[in-house]
């Protein structure tokens, strides 16, 4: 599974936009009064403003080459504070093999950089900045639904990582362990790991494949689309 594209919303959009493009320095792919994007390796965050009270905030993750850990992670503390988890500022998980940080950006997103060593690649560069980014990892799908959607995305074809069983009540991979790309599928008020965040219900909308649109709105309601259906 591909993320193509990742559609959040934010109440602070005009800080965003310089978070990620001036002081990381993303690529700016559009931007307009109402939204803008920036190119995320092979994949496009887009961010748009949000118009109600309340402010959104999601759990995502970018992929990184496997070789610049280290580097990525002296780039991000030169220019944000990383969170911490058990007084430790990164972590080692063994199952996926794979290093990871995290950070808050100004919507108050848990933002992971990712090191996959099973799955990606090792890159020429010899230092970080946020071109060296391979794709949005990760992306949280939060519903009260959780079964139910893990079920319809199975029949799209999108399998849980290694055919894991759906757990309602916890934190499930969707998506080949092979890629490395994955909808993060759970219930509301899990705690977000290296932070004091819980999961609530936000629009937001993903591509995956190319294919395949997924949409939830701010009550939680699912909409999967596949083209030509």
């Amino acid at each position: 599974m591909i993320i193509n594209k990742v559609t959040l919303y934010s109440h602070a959009l005009n800080d965003m936009r310089t978070f990620y493009v001036n002081e990381l320095g993303f690529e700016l792919l559009a931007d307009t009064q109402d939204g803008f994007e920036i190119k995320v390796g092979d994949s496009v965050l887009e961010i748009k403003k949000y118009l109600h009270e309340e402010k959104p905030y999601y759990h995502f993750a970018m992929n990184i080459p496997t070789n610049l850990f280290l580097a990525a992670k002296e780039w991000a503390k030169s220019k944000v504070e990383l969170t911490r988890e058990d007084d430790e500022d990164e972590v080692y998980f063994s199952f996926s093999d794979a290093h990871a940080f995290y950070f808050l950006d100004p919507s108050g997103n848990i933002v992971e950089f990712i090191s996959r060593y099973a799955v990606s690649p090792k890159s020429e560069a010899v230092s970080f900045s946020a071109q060296n980014v391979l794709c949005i990892s990760e992306i949280n799908v939060t519903t009260d639904e959780v079964r139910v959607l893990g079920n319809q995305l199975m029949d799209l074809g999108i399998p849980a990582r290694k055919d894991e069983p759906i757990r309602e009540d916890g934190l499930n991979f969707i998506g080949e362990h092979e890629a490395g790309s994955f909808l993060l599928l759970g219930p509301r008020k899990r705690r977000w790991i290296f932070s004091k965040r819980e999961s609530e219900i936000f629009p937001l909308s993903i591509v995956i494949d190319e294919q395949i649109t997924i949409s939830v709105d701010g009550e939680g309601y699912m909409k999967l689309k596949k083209k030509d259906d």
